[in-house]
């Protein structure tokens, strides 16, 4: 049983290290599982081991939750990611490949609100692109639901919202 469990971990690894952004939960969980590697169960519990282990480092929002490959997993998947077989790997490459630009966008683009110490919500919704923000903003609202509203509608119509400031901005 150790021995699979310690493929699931790497299978993870090598995934992400195949990339340069993070993966989200359902990311990594569409892969494995169409690929019927394992359960929900399992998978869940491999990705639990894997950040205890900070092999894997996790942001969480209230959306959702990105995996990021932590040096120490680097250096894991290089020593080990001769236990994957060939076809695996194959498989792992070809869904980046076939899904780049879809994986990355989607997480891309971000928000989650807080509580402020004035005790409102701040919304923060951002674009990243390659690590860096395209944009940044923060906005204060005095309910939780406007905040959530916010989160879920710049993750709707951020390029929309994005052309408009940038066509204001530059007049």
């Amino acid at each position: 049983m150790a021995t699979v469990f310690k493929l699931y971990k790497l299978i993870i690894l090598y995934m992400l290290n195949c990339i340069d952004f993070p993966l989200t939960n359902t990311q990594i969980s569409d892969f494995i599982l169409e690929q019927g590697y394992t359960d929900y169960f399992k998978l869940h519990q491999t990705i639990g081991e894997l950040v205890e282990d900070r092999l894997i480092r996790k942001e969480t929002t209230h959306n959702r939750t990105l995996y990021y490959l932590t040096d120490e997993g680097e250096k894991t998947v290089q020593l080990f990611k001769n236990h994957i077989s060939p076809g695996i790997r194959e498989d792992i490459q070809s869904y980046l490949r076939n899904r780049q630009f879809e994986l990355k966008n989607e997480n891309s683009v971000r928000s989650d609100y807080y509580l402020n110490s004035a005790n409102e919500y701040s919304v923060r919704c951002q674009i990243m692109e390659q690590g860096l923000p395209l944009i940044d903003l923060t906005l204060t609202v005095p309910t939780k639901a406007e905040a959530s509203a916010i989160a879920n509608n710049w993750s709707a119509r951020n390029e929309e919202i994005y052309a408009m400031v940038m066509k204001t901005l530059l007049g």
